[in-house]
């Protein structure tokens, strides 16, 4: 198959990675923190030591400031819900997943937050300077995704970031598109979610959360740490106070191996490959006038699209079933960013493409597509 959905996982993993998850289970399956035995030790060692890869490759002080989760809408709910309070205001954009979305229309539901969208134009561009406009007195929290699961777009979040934290706000960033894919300098925001499985090539099952050093959260979670057990509260330091329960070691160890991966061979380098390939796509469909794209061009490897012709979820059936291409279609749960490109009634048809991915395949979507553009239904 061509494997043409890096958007929502990355396929297939460096064989690195499949071998760490594979080791983690038959060499140190034992529970991190929990043993003074060699295999409960092992276990820790894995898991501080991805820790350390996280901080190098994401640009923070310490270790600690990341905890791990088992996907980037866990470590969102964290977050989100761990700094805000009863009258709290937030500011937010009109391309973010329902990750972000859900939780914090349930806190508005129940009366314990207000929200305010600062929606782009119609090809998803944000301009920094309206989450200023749009930040009250109350304003505890601004949240911007660094690239749009829909269309692509990638954002200025360092200068969203400057700006709103200049006002007193905390900065979130939600890097589920990003991570891996673009350089993320954690330095100038307050939180930031990512996961391990997209850009970074990671198995799925892993992800995490970055906190400031300083910034106090309350807890979704209560329960075992593995440290502090003689005390009926949670433990106030990081990572500790975040990571309650058994740590998925086999996936934190598959992250570390992945980590490796996309440093040697570099994130710049993985992007002028996505960017090649995203261009010879771009490119080729733009002269096919049946053919509607969306977004603009400051864009990761996502190509969103649709035939007036054919619903987006047929031609995706289609593209499996008759040219053997994995894509993925519909609202790619994003109301907001589908209503924003004004694609909330029909959805659309989303290629996205990754560091395996090869100009031979692609150049195949592009004959699948110009064959689906013929069509008449």
């Amino acid at each position: 198959m061509i494997y043409l959905d890096y958007a929502a996982t990355s396929f297939v993993k460096p064989k690195s990675v499949y071998k760490a998850v594979m080791n983690a289970m038959m060499y140190s399956g034992a529970n991190p923190g929990r043993g003074g035995h060699s295999l409960s030790v092992k276990a820790g060692e894995i898991v501080y030591e991805t820790r350390e890869k996280l901080c190098k490759f994401f640009h923070a002080d310490t270790p600690e400031q990341f905890s791990f989760f088992p996907n980037t809408t866990a470590a969102l709910n964290a977050g989100i819900k761990g700094v805000l309070t009863p009258g709290d205001h937030v500011v937010v954009s009109s391309m973010e997943h329902n990750s972000v979305a859900r939780p914090l229309e349930a806190l508005r539901r129940r009366g314990i937050i207000t929200y305010s969208v600062v929606y782009a134009d119609g090809s998803g561009h944000l301009m920094p300077e309206d989450f200023l406009k749009a930040m009250r007195l109350n304003t505890k929290l601004v949240i911007c995704t660094h690239a749009s699961n829909v269309c692509g777009n990638a954002y200025d979040i360092y200068k969203i970031a400057r700006l709103v934290r200049s006002r007193g706000a905390l900065f979130m960033a939600d890097c589920a598109q990003s991570a891996g894919v673009l350089d993320v300098n954690v330095s100038e925001m307050d939180l930031m979610a990512f996961p391990g499985h997209k850009g970074l090539y990671g198995p799925q099952g892993s992800g995490g959360l970055y906190v400031r050093e300083g910034l106090y959260l309350q807890t979704l979670i209560e329960g075992g740490t593995g440290s502090q057990s003689e005390q009926l509260y949670q433990p106030e330091e990081l990572p500790d106070r975040l990571e309650s329960g058994t740590l998925n070691v086999p996936a934190i160890a598959g992250l570390g191996a992945a980590l490796d991966f996309v440093s040697d061979v570099g994130i710049k380098t993985m992007f002028n490959h996505e960017q090649e390939l995203l261009t010879l796509f771009s490119e080729e469909l733009k002269n096919m006038k049946e053919v509607q794209i969306y977004g603009d061009n400051a864009k990761t490897g996502i190509v969103a699209v649709n035939l007036p012709q054919i619903d987006c979820v047929d031609a995706a059936t289609i593209l499996s079933n008759e040219y053997n291409i994995a894509v993925r279609s519909g609202l790619h749960c994003a109301v907001w960013a589908h209503e924003t490109l004004q694609t909330v009634e029909t959805g659309c048809i989303r290629f996205s493409f990754g560091y395996f991915t090869t100009k031979k395949e692609v150049k195949k979507a592009v004959d699948a597509m110009y064959h689906l553009s013929k069509l008449t239904v």
